[in-house]
């Protein structure tokens, strides 16, 4: 994206996820994303909830949950 004024037409295909598989596959990458988060052996207070939202601001956390740390 840039610093442009947003052209509603040209953007619609980058952001939908209605068309073709982008649904299911939007929903299985959350399952597994779930199941990694569950799986996380490091006891975190809040529970999965909690553990979300440390992964969605915490790159050091979503490298631990993939194994790449």
């Amino acid at each position: 994206m840039s610093s442009l004024p947003a052209d509603a037409q040209r953007l619609l295909p980058a952001i939908r996820a209605r068309s073709g598989h982008a649904a299911h596959n939007l929903a299985i990458l959350k399952h597994i994303t779930l199941k990694l988060i569950r799986l996380d052996p490091i006891p975190r207070k809040g529970g999965i909830k909690a553990k979300c939202f440390i992964a969605a601001t915490s790159d050091a956390y979503r490298a631990h949950l993939v194994g790449l740390m």
